[in-house]
């Protein structure tokens, strides 16, 4: 069995205002405050001598090359995400940035929104645009009907609101 696996794709390059503001403030702590602080920790272990058995210097160094692999990478994808900071023309629709919420065949409301791949956050019932949910839900219309695959079989949902708050 090989151990291959094929390389995740980005996602769809979008994102909300808030979350925009989140990636550039990671990248602001990263850059301005946690490098400078873990250079001048690796210097000042450099300074104590044998580096091959200095652990501070080793971990020191570790620690650069994972904050200078996450700088990259959202440099990288900072430039490549499309800001979303207006509400669609059709706020009858669902479209991303969208707050649903929805019932399922037992009444039971869920209040989802859906953000980009970068914002995720499952605490805050914030859903990727690309997840199964999210497509089911794309396009339609208040008490449109919709059934989404999920692990334990279908599910019936019925959209009760849409809502899109201004981010902040």
């Amino acid at each position: 069995m090989s151990r291959y696996r094929p390389p995740r794709s980005a996602g769809t390059p979008l994102i909300t205002a808030s979350g925009a503001q989140r990636l550039r403030d990671e990248l602001d702590e990263l850059w301005r405050v946690k490098r400078p602080a873990v250079t001048q920790a690796v210097s000042e272990a450099a300074a104590l001598g044998d580096r091959s058995e200095n652990a501070e210097y080793i971990y020191g160094k570790k620690m650069l090359r994972e904050i200078d692999s996450r700088v990259r990478f959202l440099r990288k994808r900072l430039e490549a995400l499309k800001v979303v900071d207006q509400p669609p023309s059709d706020p009858s629709k669902v479209y991303f940035s969208a707050y649903v919420t929805l019932e399922d065949e037992d009444g039971k409301p869920l209040q989802l929104r859906i953000v980009g791949p970068d914002e995720i956050d499952p605490k805050q019932q914030h859903i990727s645009i690309d997840s199964p949910m999210a497509r089911a839900l794309l396009g339609k219309t208040l008490d449109d009907e919709i059934c989404v695959q999920a692990p334990g079989g279908e599910r019936l949902y019925w959209i009760a609101a849409i809502d899109y708050r201004v981010d902040r």
